[in-house]
């Protein structure tokens, strides 16, 4: 089943539910999904969800980080509910251990010398790790691997 249609089975067994939490959630979630098909005009793909999920998630743990130090606890509490109910929806992420791995591979692939083909390394590491890694995680790898 295709990760598009699994969210909104999700949706649906959530109103049997009543889970209104969750799916008020998957409800953004679709909405988001919706916007950049009639934007762009396309069908999206499980990468492209995938994509929207992480933009998502980013947004969210931002507002977490705004609310604790406005010390909004109850609307961080919300925010990080969101979080988990999308995280469902990621692939499995891969370890720091991994990421470096990986990285070190595509630099050695691309044959990147110095802090100067971060972007060639980027563009060939997005590629290959989209929705499998936190690209934050990713981009201190490439700056690690490519100053030593």
């Amino acid at each position: 089943m295709a990760l598009k249609e699994q969210i909104t089975e999700d949706m649906k067994s959530a109103m049997r539910a009543k889970d209104s939490a969750r799916l008020g959630t998957i409800r953004l979630l679709q909405a988001a999904m919706k916007q950049k098909e009639v934007d762009e005009r396309i069908e999206l793909d499980d990468l492209a969800v995938i994509a929207i999920v992480d933009k998502l998630i980013k947004q969210r743990k931002d507002s977490v980080a705004a609310y604790l130090s406005a010390q909004r606890q109850d609307l961080a509490d919300i925010e990080t509910a969101e979080i988990a109910v999308l995280e469902v929806y990621l692939p499995q992420r891969l370890s720091a251990k991994e990421i470096q791995a990986e990285v070190a591979a595509i630099v050695a692939e691309v044959g990147a010398q110095g802090p100067g083909d971060m972007g060639k390394v980027m563009g060939a590491v997005k590629t290959r790790l989209a929705g499998k890694a936190d690209m934050g995680l990713v981009s201190a790898a490439v700056k690690a691997a490519l100053q030593g």
